[in-house]
């Protein structure tokens, strides 16, 4: 019998289950799906000489993350490829923002929009210099962030205080007006609040935008070089190495409960996997506490809480192997890992409103990624493998554009809907299908049925807004991983802090279950060693 299971051998699932066995305990990782990384994952599925990236692919979290710096991947064989620029998002005339790898070429670029927004970005990017670093330590630790939270707040206060916590709390649109003249700055802070679910008129979109690119100006966008699953094959490599087991295709289908602690889990093949210690759970809140744990040992009010969570946006992804360069009309937007195609902050707005409308848009914001310009081992040379990624309602009411989308996603859906995310792309880069050498759709309901924890596609396990944060997460008062359950903690990004691959819900979940029994400081020793 392990001293703990943990459920999903996801990101989460496997920080959790490596500083387990840091501090000396055995560790059973029980996964689902025929192999690990949740939504870290590659594969050849679009063409045999090309990487697809199936979920995530690039990792400015991971990249600035201290839990995953403490794990020493690198001493796994995880390497990291950064492409020549960042982020950009072109304009259908021919200008481009560009977040570039120094803060000065980014800088100059901005200029050229309105010429004091260069140093704008710059006192931008001073401030986060001054208070970033613990800022994301304040971020990835259990919350309330004492300790972090200390020195938090006396780098806050000489940065600006209570203004700086004001501009943060600002809707993005709002932040971009007050702090830049021309649209490269504000475009930067939009397109990179819409990697959550976060319009440009939500309160602390600002934050989130603002938090992403400071973190794509002073960590990059990095990506693991070979796919997304190096990284999760480091995760693997380091647990087993040091004794951790992990067992794929064995679905978890109820905690064991008894005198209101966790002792197991029983398998969907009806095994009892017993547990000394503790079960952590890499799963969405709803499933835990809906389906694995049985309501009679869970407060009333918690299920009441749940009835009014929020997922996050659904998603629709298509990936291509295409046969050259991305033709983009704005030449600036050929060196970038990341692009944002949508046809100013305007086109953001409308894109988000009617996604609240329970519209699928009618042109929807495409987050592009080019992994060979960011990653050359992703395909042949002068070939791009690429994606792009859009968000849609999680309950669609009616379709925003001509072909009466309903949500089903037979072929016929889905065809259209890839039809209508390529031609968005061709507006800004003309004879951009002519590239396509092949293509892989993946639906909401394709994404959910690899990954239950993307709930149709649902990327972030509950909303990123701020009404389901930190002790609203994922419900009022529950913001720390320790669950009405004694033994039973939850470790995904249903969790403080939230979606992202960054591993500090596991971490957190993993701390707490050594706190309860008085062993988190033989972790720390465990690590400096």
């Amino acid at each position: 019998m392990p001293d703990a299971v943990v459920i999903g051998a996801g990101p989460n699932g496997l920080v959790a289950a490596n500083l387990l066995v840091d501090a000396g305990w055995s560790v059973e990782v029980l996964e689902a799906q025929k192999e690990p990384g949740g939504a870290v994952r590659s594969d050849r599925g679009v063409h045999p000489e090309f990487v697809s990236d199936l979920f995530s692919a690039f990792y400015p979290l991971a990249a600035a993350s201290p839990v995953l710096a403490r794990l020493d991947l690198a001493a796994e064989g995880l390497r990291w490829s950064h492409a020549p620029s960042v982020v950009a998002h072109p304009l259908l005339d021919g200008r481009c923002a560009v977040l570039e790898r120094a803060v000065d070429d980014t800088a100059a670029g901005l200029a050229h929009f309105a010429a004091a927004d260069g140093e704008a970005w710059r006192t931008m990017y001073g401030v986060w210099s001054r208070v970033g670093p613990d800022l994301i330590q304040s971020l990835f630790t259990p919350f309330p962030p004492v300790r972090a939270g200390a020195r938090l707040a006396a780098k806050l206060r000489a940065a600006g205080g209570l203004r700086l916590a004001r501009k943060l709390a600002l809707p993005v649109r709002r932040l971009g007006e007050e702090e830049f003249t021309g649209e490269g700055g504000r475009l930067l802070l939009a397109g990179n609040a819409l990697h959550a679910d976060l319009a440009p008129e939500a309160a602390g979109s600002g934050g989130f935008g603002w938090l992403m690119s400071m973190l794509g100006q002073s960590h990059g966008f990095p990506v693991p070089v070979g796919g997304a699953g190096a990284l999760t094959a480091a995760l693997v490599g380091r647990l087993q190495r040091r004794g951790g087991v992990l067992r794929c295709g064995e679905r978890v289908a109820s905690v064991v409960v008894r005198g209101g602690r966790a002792v197991g889990v029983r398998t969907a093949g009806g095994e009892v996997v017993g547990a000394r210690r503790a079960v952590l759970a890499d799963t969405s809140a709803l499933a835990l506490y809906r389906e694995l744990v049985d309501e009679e040992h869970l407060p009333g009010r918690l299920l009441r809480d749940l009835e009014r969570f929020q997922w996050d946006f659904a998603t629709f992804k298509v990936d291509w192997a295409l046969t050259g360069p991305v033709p983009w009309t704005a030449e600036q937007a050929a060196g970038a890992g990341t692009v944002h195609v949508a046809e100013g902050v305007d086109g953001l707005t409308r894109f988000a409103a009617q996604i609240a409308m329970g519209l699928v848009p009618a042109e929807p914001f495409a987050l592009l990624g080019q992994m060979t310009t960011a990653d050359p081992s992703r395909s042949p040379t002068g070939t791009e493998s690429a994606w792009a990624y859009t968000h849609l309602p999680q309950r669609i009411t009616s379709d925003a554009g001509p072909d009466g989308i309903t949500g089903r996603w037979d072929t016929r859906e889905q065809e259209a809907m890839a039809d209508r995310v390529e031609a968005q792309v061709e507006r800004f880069a003309p004879g951009f299908r002519a590239l396509i050498g092949a293509r892989r759709i993946l639906a909401p309901t394709t994404l959910q049925a690899m990954n239950e924890n993307l709930h149709n596609g649902a990327i972030n396990n509950g909303t990123t807004a701020l009404h389901q944060q930190a002790i609203f997460r994922p419900t009022p008062g529950t913001g720390r991983p320790e669950t009405p359950v004694k033994g039973l903690y939850l470790a995904s990004a249903a969790a403080h802090p939230g979606g992202g691959v960054h591993g500090a819900p596991g971490a957190n979940a993993a701390r707490a279950a050594l706190r309860s029994h008085g062993l988190h400081a033989l972790l720390h020793r465990a690590q400096r060693v």
